[in-house]
C-alpha cells in the first residue's frame, strides 16, 4: 500500500493548450470519458447496494479535480 494519494481519474486526462491559451480535451478523449461514465453507471445500476448520490458525489469530485487541472494548464 502506498502513502501517496491516488491521482484522480480526471488528472490522467491529457489536456492540450490551444493557441488562445485555453486548455482543451481532445474529442476522442471526451468520447472515452463519456463511455467510461456510462459503463460505470451500468455497473452501479446492477448493484442493489448502490447509492446514486454517492456516485454523483464521486463524479462531482472528479469534475472539481479536472477544473483545477484545466486552470493549471490555461495561460494567464
Amino acid at each position: 500500500m502506498s502513502d501517496s494519494p491516488e491521482t484522480p481519474a480526471s488528472g490522467r486526462i491529457p489536456l492540450v493548450q490551444g493557441s488562445d491559451g485555453h486548455a482543451y480535451i481532445p474529442a476522442d478523449r471526451v468520447v472515452n470519458l463519456l463511455r467510461a461514465i456510462a459503463s460505470a453507471h451500468r455497473n452501479l445500476a446492477d448493484d442493489p447496494d448502490c447509492d446514486l448520490h454517492t456516485a454523483a458525489a464521486a463524479i462531482g469530485q472528479e469534475a472539481d479535480a479536472l477544473s483545477v487541472n484545466v486552470m493549471l494548464h490555461t495561460e494567464r
